[in-house]
């Protein structure tokens, strides 16, 4: 790329450019006109944000619980020519034709043939910043700010902008400023710090990644889905707390040094991941006040409204061919085309209304399940090229945007009482009264009784201070009012008595010019009369004022009577909650005593059948002694667990609490002895089935290896007859099965021809508890050669055990083929074990169970373990088996 080239990841438009794109379009319209073929895409749509308003206005209404209908809203905007197609496409007529007065874009296919396409807003090459940030994501943020969830994301080819758009700082010029920096902004400016909060995060996902951009040591974080309302999560990423956009500013650059980016024939800088900025808003509402007293304010929760803006610059979509990746570079295209791939399929599935949609198929379409189909406002910019070398790529960004625009999203307010702050407060408040009333209790009746007589005392004393006064000023100014009359009239006549002696020795023309000069001297004496009579009503409404001011004194003395009677029938009414707290107090106490009884019979029935176990096993379980033992133990038949209730003796060993005292006490090695040493099948039945929940903890599965179980076990099974002590014992051998370390172990003393040898019982119970053994024991093996420690082919195939679990594939029997269709995607796993399952005609039970098997998960196994083995593959391929 030339040095003239535009860089919309970290520069600006160049105006050369814009220069010579207006010429080549003032050229272009004065060229013949073409026929052009019009095909209108999409019906009208409305304005970007016009969702907004419809929304906001009816959240009042439902409280957030019922969601309002939103698209989302898709936008086009248009890159111009950089260095490197000015020249190569010097010739060549752009492949689109924005009409964005009519929010319309053509896409010429050849010289005389368009199509057309609508979107919710059209933004040439000319579009600046700002007005990009108002069309499309202004609307969002005002949603988030009113605790909507909002998206805004940027989809497109490599090197068409979208970086640009959303994420340009501007730190050279601030008209460059990205959707990012501008939305941050304005929830800034629109929040109070001192109530509301906001908190960022900074995500990067790379390569089925998700990474934090904020923290590169944390490269793994888990997605979390809420499996009640399907919210997704990431209780692993850092969350930052903004105060101030400088702070904002240094996070964004922070993250930006640490994404990944790729020097490619279509861009030198371009994106290797999807960059995810998630902004979450906290905001306290005010709540009016309706004139109830505090304590009943302070009883209503504080209403918060959460919203949460995702802003998504997707990674470009790029042809290998174009691009030149190569290497790792490679690896990171395949990666984003496939993850793109599967947003795109997502997008179809909801605008042709599929019955499902593949959000699980990439971290992508989990993270974004929201924000399509979900709960969130959701703005779409999709950015393109003029090249008409590019016009494949510029096509199915159109495309992705046209599909987009038929997904219907139902937007829902996040508004939610916040009990946690509203019990705290509550706390403290009943701290604080409580004290406040045994403090203040007694004292409040003196209080209102000095309260009342010095108000009694400040209103006479004001009475007598204000007459006072009056009276005085009245009689003062009225005696400075007489003696300026006096002085104005004295001055009168001396001036009238002038006047006429100079009117009589100048004439009759001085005499008027004398007069006049009479007249002004006398204007003072008015003026000052004037000021006389403003004093005396000034006078007057002072005394006004103080009787105003006796009034509202008593109007006090009144209200203050009132706050003594509230605050009477408060403390009756704390008392109350004081005594309901006391007797709930009371209860819980007489249940912690029953508990505590509770607990010490178990622990006395626990040490008298320890004792009883200890002294039948040292004699032997010979004599009369043994008998009665057994009379304890003496149970009914053993039937399906689902089906009837369990003998107390199976409950005592099933309860965690007791295993580990019964273990201590030397219960586990009197259950071995009675194995060794007795006859009895129903004794052997009992014994079978306690060390089977003793086995489900790994500490008691290693003392029962240990201690040779496993010799017992294989004994007893070979010698019992009775379906259900069979039941007991493959039980307890399947349980062991699951245990990593104990895997050679447990084969080379026979545990798996133990569980083999059991299936000549042919009844469904015990085959089940067969079939569970062995695929606990492949899992374990399919894990171990994963890790890289098991090595060579499946000790269960060299037992023979294969050959059974093909031939019990197809049983109707639901437990046993839930457990035999794991145990063969477990074997499958293993390359090892590849051959040997298609000598045996396993790989046609795996086709069966990849495409008929009842739960999602196994299917899913079994296909993946098909189309993941060479080995299968080719027999596969051999066999003329389509799996796809």
């Amino acid at each position: 790329m030339s040095t003239s080239s535009v860089n919309q990841r970290n520069g600006t438009h160049r105006s050369s450019l814009r220069a010579h794109s207006s010429a080549s379009t003032s050229a272009a319209a004065h060229k013949p006109s073409l026929k052009s073929k019009t095909v209108l895409r999409k019906s009208s749509p409305a304005a970007l944000g016009s969702g907004s308003s419809a929304a906001a206005g009816s959240k009042s209404g439902n409280g957030g619980d019922a969601g309002v209908p939103g698209r989302v809203r898709v936008a086009v905007r248009l890159r111009p020519r950089n260095g490197e197609e000015m020249i190569a496409d010097a010739d060549f007529a752009d492949c689109v034709e924005l009409q964005p007065e009519v929010k319309r874009l053509k896409l010429r296919k050849n010289n005389w043939d368009t199509d057309t396409f609508e979107f919710d807003e059209v933004l040439t090459e000319y579009a600046s910043q700002k007005r990009v940030y108002e069309v499309v994501a202004k609307p969002v943020v005002e949603g988030v700010l009113d605790g909507y969830n909002g998206t805004i994301m940027a989809y497109g080819q490599t090197g068409t902008g979208k970086t640009y758009t959303l994420g340009q700082l501007g730190e050279e010029d601030v008209a460059d400023r990205g959707i990012m920096v501008r939305a941050m902004e304005d929830i800034l400016a629109q929040v109070s710090l001192e109530t509301d909060s906001i908190s960022v995060s900074y995500l990067q996902l790379y390569m089925e990644t998700v990474q934090d951009l904020l923290d590169p040591a944390n490269d793994n974080i888990a997605i979390v889905e809420d499996p009640k309302s399907g919210d997704v999560s990431l209780p692993g990423a850092t969350l930052v707390e903004i105060r101030d956009q400088h702070s904002f500013l240094e996070l964004l650059q922070l993250g930006e040094a640490h994404r990944f980016a790729a020097n490619t024939k279509l861009n030198t800088e371009s994106s290797r991941s999807h960059a995810i900025l998630m902004v979450h808003v906290r905001r306290s509402l005010k709540t009016e006040s309706n004139g109830n007293s505090h304590m009943t304010k302070s009883l209503k929760p504080p209403v918060v409204r959460k919203g949460k803006l995702v802003v998504v610059d997707l990674a470009g979509s790029e042809r290998i061919s174009k691009s030149g990746s190569e290497g790792h570079t490679l690896e990171e295209a395949k990666s984003i085309n496939l993850s793109l791939s599967a947003l795109g399929k997502c997008i179809n599935a909801l605008a042709e209304n599929s019955s499902h949609v593949p959000f699980r198929d990439s971290k992508l379409t989990r993270l974004l399940r929201d924000s399509f189909g979900g709960t969130a406002r959701t703005s779409l910019v999709i950015t393109i090229g003029p090249s008409p070398r590019h016009r494949g790529e510029t096509t199915s960004t159109i495309m992705f945007g046209q599909r987009a625009m038929k997904v219907e999203n139902m937007v829902k307010l996040k508004e939610e009482f916040d009990y946690k702050s509203l019990s705290k407060r509550l706390e403290v408040q009943l701290d604080s009264l409580i004290e406040e009333n045994e403090r203040q209790q007694k004292a409040f009746v003196d209080e209102i009784e000095r309260i009342t007589v010095e108000a009694h005392n400040q209103i006479s004393e004001a009475e007598k201070r204000y007459a006072n006064a009056l009276e005085e000023e009245k009689l003062r100014y009225q005696n400075d009012y007489v003696e300026s009359i006096k002085k104005l009239e004295e001055n009168w006549s001396k001036n009238q008595k002038k006047l006429a002696a100079e009117r009589l020795a100048l004439g009759e023309k001085n005499g008027l010019d004398i007069t006049s000069n009479g007249n002004r001297s006398i204007a003072p004496a008015l003026e000052e009369v004037s000021e006389l009579k403003r004093m005396v009503q000034k006078e007057a409404q002072l005394k006004m004022a103080a009787e105003e001011e006796v009034n509202r004194l008593k109007l006090q003395l009144t209200e203050s009577k009132k706050v003594e009677v509230s605050g009477n029938s408060e403390i009756m009414r704390l008392h109350k909650m004081l005594e309901t707290e006391t007797q709930q107090k009371e209860k819980l106490e007489e249940e912690i005593a029953t508990l505590h009884t509770q607990l010490l019979q178990l622990s006395l029935t626990a040490d008298e059948t320890r004792q009883n176990l200890e002294r039948h096993g040292s004699q032997k379980t010979s004599g009369g002694a043994l008998d009665s033992f057994m009379s304890q133990l003496k149970l009914p038949q053993i039937q399906d667990p689902g089906n009837a209730e369990k003998p107390p003796v199976a409950k005592l060993f099933e309860q965690e609490a007791n295993q580990q005292q019964i273990v201590e006490a030397g219960g586990l090695t009197s259950l071995l002895m009675l194995l060794r040493n007795t006859e009895d099948e129903t004794i052997h039945r009992v014994a079978a089935g306690a060390i089977a929940n003793l086995a489900m903890n790994e500490t008691n599965q290693e003392l029962i290896m240990d201690q040779g179980g496993i010799d017992l076990l294989s004994s007893t099974a070979a010698n019992a007859q009775d379906p259900q002590t069979l039941r007991m014992v493959a039980g307890a051998i399947a349980n062991l099965c699951g245990n990593d370390k104990l895997q050679t172990k447990l084969r080379s003393e026979g545990g798996i021809a133990a569980l083999l040898g059991m299936v000549r019982c042919g009844h469904p119970d015990v085959l089940a508890q067969v079939a569970r053994g062995i695929a606990n024991f492949a899992k374990c093996e399919s894990r171990a050669s994963t890790q890289g420690t098991k090595r060579g082919k499946s000790l269960l195939i060299e037992d023979g055990a294969l050959s059974w679990i093909v031939q019990n594939a197809k049983t109707e029997t639901t437990a046993i083929k839930r457990h035999i269709e794991l145990a063969l995607c477990h074997l499958a796993q293993h390359e090892g074990n590849a051959k040997e399952m298609v000598k045996e005609g396993a790989i046609w039970e795996l086709v069966r169970i990849s495409r008929e098997c009842s739960r999602e998960d196994i299917r899913s196994l079994a296909h993946r373990t098909l189309t993941s083995s060479p080995t299968f593959l080719t027999e596969l391929r051999r066999l003329r088996v389509d799996i796809r």
